[in-house]
């Protein structure tokens, strides 16, 4: 998606459900800073390279503890051949590997590889789909552990038929498993983190669309209800989301924030200088068992060419 969208809202429809003192005590001395940086759409084109080369010399200087990525790597691998599928994963990893720091990979839907391709990629091609992503970057889903706080990175995309609009927002079956199985190890009042390209929660559409748009099952997690649920009993702080190419923060019963990241690329590497939604990407800073954030324009224009 590439929306030129820049909107922060705060929604509180309860107040007062803070974290409880035991969590604030066990986690009270933890501080850390991590970059969240989603819809790069790397590419040879358009000078992609030389923004994303920005966006990593921007974040080493701000020496995070690790950055995690929103999906949409690369642009794209959906209707790709396979030569050119190859191409964009080598770049992708080569580039990435400039960072000083650890890189934790999303998968957005732009990583799918063959299923719009023509001629149709057989589905038995050994890096058909997910395979492609799973063999150069890593798992579609996994968690890990920072000072006290739980990452939790979703896979949200599936693909149901033959055509584009069969590719929605879903978290399936066996993933869901593997959420309540993850959050059974670990405490209640842990903070979480959890990162998913297609959003969970957002009202971009409505507000680029009208209030009584019908949803595109492609704009949002469909079924957010389910996932949401496994989360209701857990210290989930943070949702980190991609997809929309905009920036919104909105507070959900004053206990979780659903924080989409705007996008390195902007608007598809095209965004007009003087535009207000510039190529960024969000600075998160940790204390506590709390967060502030901020979202960092590092610099790239599209009439300038990086030395």
């Amino acid at each position: 998606m590439q929306n030129g969208l820049i909107f922060s809202i705060l929604v509180v429809l309860l107040i007062g459900c803070a974290s409880s003192p035991e969590s604030h005590d066990e986690y009270g001395d933890k501080e850390f800073s991590f970059v969240f940086m989603t819809d790069i759409h790397l590419r040879p084109e358009l000078r992609a390279t030389d923004g994303f080369q920005m966006a990593i010399d921007s974040v080493n200087a701000l020496k995070p503890d690790f950055v995690i990525t929103g999906g949409d790597l690369v642009s794209d691998v959906l209707g790709s051949t396979y030569e050119r599928a190859d191409t964009l994963y080598k770049l992708y990893n080569k580039m990435a590997a400039g960072f000083t720091m650890p890189v934790y990979n999303t998968m957005g839907n732009h990583e799918f590889f063959g299923y719009f391709t023509i001629p149709k990629v057989d589905p038995g091609q050994p890096e058909y789909g997910e395979k492609m992503f799973e063999n150069r970057i890593g798992k579609p889903y996994y968690s890990f552990n920072h000072k006290g706080w739980h990452f939790m990175i979703l896979d949200g995309t599936e693909k149901v038929g033959e055509d584009w609009s069969d590719l929605i927002g879903e978290v399936d079956v066996e993933q869901m498993q593997w959420i309540s199985e993850d959050l059974a190890t670990i405490d209640s009042g842990t903070p979480i983190v959890v990162t998913i390209h297609i959003p969970l929660v957002s009202i971009i559409p409505q507000i680029n669309n009208g209030p009584l748009y019908g949803e595109n099952q492609s704009y949002l997690v469909t079924n957010q209800q389910e996932v949401l649920a496994l989360f209701r009993k857990m210290n989930l702080k943070l949702v980190l989301q991609g997809h929309l190419h905009a920036l919104e923060d909105l507070n959900l019963m004053g206990k979780t924030h659903f924080l989409t990241g705007g996008a390195i690329c902007g608007r598809g590497w095209k965004t007009p200088d003087d535009s207000e939604f510039q190529e960024g990407f969000v600075k998160i800073d940790v204390k506590g068992d709390d967060f502030t954030w901020e979202y960092v324009d590092y610099g790239w224009e599209t009439g300038i060419v990086s030395q």
